[in-house]
C-alpha cells in the first residue's frame, strides 16, 4: 500500500513538472527573472536615494535612515548574486560551473521567494503586499522552472 502511494505521488510530480515545462519555457523563466531582479535593484536604488520613501519596504518596519541603507545595500547585493546564479544557469556567465550546485542555489532561491511571498502577504504596508506578493510568487515559479532544466 505504501509503495502505491509513493508511485502515485511520483506520477503526480512527473505530470506536474511536465505541465510546467510545457507552459513555461526555460528562456522565458530566465529573461523574466533577470528583468524582475534588475527592476528590484533599481527600486532599491530609488529607496536609497530617497526617491521612494523607505517606509514602504521591509514590511514598514525600518526605523531610521542608517538601518534603511544597510538593508537596501544588502538587498541589492543579494539580488546581484541571484542574477549571477540565473546567468550561470543560462550559460551566460560561468560556463564550467557544476550544474548540481547551481540547481541547489536555485532551489534555495525558490525557498527565499516563497518565504518572501508569505512575508509580503502580511506586510504592514498594503502597497508592498499588492505589488511584491505576486512578484515574489512569480520569481519562485520561474526559479522552479529553471531548476528543472537539465542542461546549463
Amino acid at each position: 500500500m505504501n509503495g502505491k502511494a509513493v508511485g502515485a505521488a511520483d506520477l503526480y510530480m512527473y505530470l506536474l513538472l511536465h505541465i510546467m515545462k510545457q507552459l513555461l519555457s526555460f528562456r522565458t523563466a530566465v529573461y523574466s527573472t533577470v528583468t524582475i531582479l534588475s527592476l528590484i535593484i533599481l527600486f532599491h536604488i530609488l529607496v536609497i536615494t530617497g526617491v521612494i520613501p523607505f517606509g514602504i519596504v521591509w514590511g514598514g518596519r525600518l526605523t531610521n535612515h542608517q538601518q534603511m541603507v544597510q538593508f537596501e545595500t544588502t538587498s541589492i547585493l543579494i539580488n546581484l548574486v541571484m542574477i549571477s546564479i540565473v546567468a550561470t544557469k543560462a550559460g551566460w556567465l560561468i560556463k564550467q560551473m557544476n550544474e548540481r550546485i547551481i540547481n541547489i542555489l536555485l532551489w534555495l532561491m525558490v525557498g527565499l521567494f516563497t518565504l518572501n511571498t508569505i512575508g509580503n502577504i502580511f506586510a504592514e504596508n498594503k502597497i508592498e503586499a499588492i505589488i511584491f506578493t505576486p512578484m515574489t510568487f512569480l520569481l519562485a515559479i520561474f526559479c522552479i522552472r529553471m531548476a528543472l532544466e537539465k542542461k546549463s
